[in-house]
């Protein structure tokens, strides 16, 4: 490590990570460009299409797709967003929809097939519940990240001009993601999109149940955000890899001692004190080891809804850093 290596990199504004980004932590060994992309799915379309920057946090379904078609670049174990997916699909009232499988034959909204959060919710309703997702009629109204992607037959698009809220509203969709596709109750928030005065409820009205339980079973902790960095990189520094880990988890590492002291208030660090009591005192671990039943179902789910084009290894998908 003769001289530090420059790298531009696009993480998001975290509690966990604002330390990494205002330098108060650094990454040993590198001069770190911080790159802001608001909101940070800008630098998802920046990183796969063009490869912009040296060290980017990417939504995991993303990376394994542009993974799978060859991208250069690499995942560290490092997940900086976790959540569970067993609420959040909204569907009518009238649709006759009481169970996973009443959804086959219908038409769901998601504003775009590989977006992360309806990836992990249909492998629960998948999974959980028996759901032939084949049988659904998915319709988006965005595109995907990864333009190499092939959407299976049963993903369409919206008519033009047409928003998935408003079909939603008018009978087209029997239902439909609040986060993903601005379908949301009345009165909340629906990040930006077309606000419809409607009451949808959620398809599994226990769902933080459900969600305690299926953690507990499976050791299936959903995530959302990982760090890549790029194969040119860690070809010529291999030692990068390290560095960037230990300075996330020295990070989290100060953050969880504030939240032990109660002085991380947050809305987003209340998530994840409410998340310690299903998953433990960290509610976002790193690591391989640590990670390796959650990485493996979301590649397997990944291939099974169509979205990759053959089957991944772990050892292609993650760098272990531990090694």
């Amino acid at each position: 490590m003769a001289g530090k290596v420059h790298l531009k990199i696009a993480i998001a504004e975290h509690p966990h990570t604002s330390a990494i980004r205002s330098g108060a932590i650094p990454i040993e060994g590198v001069d770190a460009e911080f790159i802001t992309v608001q909101p940070q799915i800008g630098a998802f379309r920046r990183m796969v299409r063009d490869i912009e920057f040296d060290v980017c946090e990417l939504a995991p379904t993303t990376y394994i797709i542009a993974r799978a078609y060859g991208a250069p670049f690499v995942a560290l174990p490092i997940f900086v967003v976790r959540r569970f997916h067993h609420s959040g699909l909204l569907v009518r009232p009238d649709a006759g929809i009481r169970t996973p499988k009443d959804l086959e034959g219908k038409q769901v909204g998601v504003r775009a097939y590989s977006v992360t959060t309806g990836v992990w919710t249909r492998q629960v309703l998948i999974d959980e519940f028996g759901l032939d997702a084949a049988k659904v009629t998915w319709v988006v109204d965005d595109e995907e990240h990864v333009t190499q992607l092939q959407l299976p037959p049963n993903v369409i698009h919206a008519p033009a001009g047409r928003s998935l809220a408003d079909m939603m509203a008018q009978g087209e969709l029997a239902a439909g993601f609040a986060a993903a596709a601005g379908i949301g109750r009345t009165g909340a928030p629906t990040g930006g999109w077309k606000e419809v005065e409607a009451d949808y409820p959620d398809l599994l009205p226990n769902a933080a149940t459900l969600e305690a339980e299926y953690y507990a079973r499976t050791g299936v902790y959903p995530m959302h955000g990982t760090i890549v960095v790029k194969d040119s990189v860690l070809a010529e520094h291999p030692w990068v890899a390290q560095s960037i880990f230990n300075a996330f988890d020295q990070a989290k590492q100060a953050w969880l001692a504030r939240l032990d002291a109660g002085q991380a208030t947050t809305p987003g660090d209340r998530k994840y004190a409410d998340l310690r009591k299903i998953v433990g005192h960290d509610p976002l671990p790193y690591g391989l080891q640590e990670n390796l039943r959650t990485i493996e179902t979301l590649e397997a789910t990944a291939f099974k809804q169509g979205l990759t084009p053959r089957r991944m290894s772990t050892g292609e998908l993650f760098v272990d850093p531990a090694r």
